[in-house]
């Protein structure tokens, strides 16, 4: 079975939805499932995404990425000069 990915704004109103049921009196399982996710994915989403906003999660998400990107340079980066060390040491 495929997974469905979902966007942090998404993530965000799925879980007001769930809150919205919760207060009507649906237990928090039931309500997950009623809008197609399990509790597991309910409680793991409040973990992370719990009170933000959706702007608070877009920016989350832009700073992970960049992140991503800074590690993977700062890997690179470490490496060539890793390199460049052994070679200057004659050491190949």
């Amino acid at each position: 079975m495929a997974k469905k990915r979902y966007r942090a704004e998404e993530i965000i109103k799925i879980l007001r939805e769930v809150d919205v049921l919760v207060n009507e009196g649906l237990p928090t399982g039931q309500a997950a499932r009623k809008l197609g996710i399990t509790d597991k994915t309910f409680y793991r989403w409040r973990k992370e995404y719990g009170g933000m906003r959706i702007d608070q999660a877009r920016r989350l998400k832009d700073l992970e990425q960049e992140n991503s990107r800074l590690k993977r340079l700062v890997a690179d980066l470490s490496l060539d000069n890793q390199i460049l060390k052994e070679v200057s040491r004659g050491n190949f």
